[in-house]
């Protein structure tokens, strides 16, 4: 009878819940098995441990409940905790992982295109391109947005919980990445962090939106050694990987804003070499992701599906 009661209980839980869940549930043990290196575990297994008993619990009431706020909670909250996961990452990779690997992905892009892609690229530098190219990076954070709200308004919830399960489950995948290959770009390797300003300057929103983004990687500003500082999210690009499946999906359900999104990240996915984030072997792994997510996703989600199914109905 109790494991029923628990069958049905976990029946609840959508596609995303159940890879967010796993997803802290994994970090939780990495940060137990790895406690002698990273300086908060406790807290971010309390935080993992709390945040996944909250979206169980959330999940359950929503089902039995059916009030629309928390059909949108339930819906809505993979955002930030996404989000919420990508910070946690800062405290963990660099002391689990401490070799960056950003010499590999150098000699890799030289022996694929005899140069340095950044280095190349910048002949076409000039400031107008420059603002339009940052302003499209900076939309990586509306993407998701424009995407889920149109989907949301327009389609069943069905249709919005597989965009945010492949959205979700793509963002995890890339994290581990950041885990097996971490680095910092070459923003920080190949140029000089410092000279960036200077060397691709914008006319307007550039500057700040750059700043808005070494903020959200915990770059501080004016230290003599940033790289020390940054986020580990280089390989493979995340930006690459989840704008491809946002594009995916806005012609999947033929959203309006489907061209849009596309125009939005296709400058993005340029600018990541462009604004000197990425490496091009990096998109070339995002390119490899997105397929993978796509793929591997299809399938988690059908059985997971045809599991809550049986559970229900058992």
């Amino acid at each position: 009878m109790a494991l029923i009661s628990t069958r049905k209980f976990l029946a609840a839980l959508s596609p995303a819940d159940l890879v967010t869940t796993s997803f802290l549930l994994f970090l939780s043990i990495l940060n137990l098995v790895f406690h002698a290196r990273v300086n908060v575990w406790m807290e971010l297994v309390l935080i993992n441990t709390g945040v996944a008993v909250a979206i169980v619990i959330l999940a359950n009431t929503a089902e039995r409940k059916q009030t629309r706020l928390l059909i949108g909670i339930h819906r809505w909250y993979l955002y930030p905790v996404v989000l919420l996961i990508f910070k946690e990452l800062y405290f963990m990779v660099r002391p689990i992982h401490p070799v960056d690997y950003d010499w590999v992905f150098i000699e890799i892009d030289r022996w694929i295109f005899g140069t340095d892609p950044t280095v190349w690229i910048a002949r076409f530098s000039h400031p107008l391109l420059t603002e339009v190219l940052q302003i499209a990076y900076w939309s990586y954070y509306l993407l998701f947005i424009i995407l889920g709200v149109e989907a949301y308004r327009r389609h069943t919830l069905k249709s919005f919980d597989k965009a945010g399960f492949l959205i979700v489950y793509g963002f995890y995948l890339s994290y581990l990445g950041y885990f097996l290959l971490p680095a910092v770009g070459p923003r920080f390797t190949v140029h000089d962090f410092h000279a960036i300003d200077l060397e691709l300057p914008g006319l307007l929103l550039a500057v700040p939106l750059r700043d808005f983004v070494n903020f959200a990687e915990s770059i501080p500003t004016d230290v003599p050694n940033p790289a020390d500082f940054a986020q580990r999210d280089v390989f493979p690009s995340g930006h690459t990987q989840l704008s491809l499946i946002v594009v995916y999906l806005a012609f999947y359900f033929r959203l309006s804003s489907r061209w849009l999104i596309t125009v939005l990240a296709a400058l993005l996915i340029i600018g990541t070499v462009y604004l000197r984030y990425h490496y091009a072997i990096d998109i070339i792994a995002g390119v490899g992701m997105f397929w993978f997510t796509i793929w591997s996703g299809r399938h988690i989600e059908k059985w997971w599906i045809e599991k809550r199914y049986g559970w229900e109905n058992g």
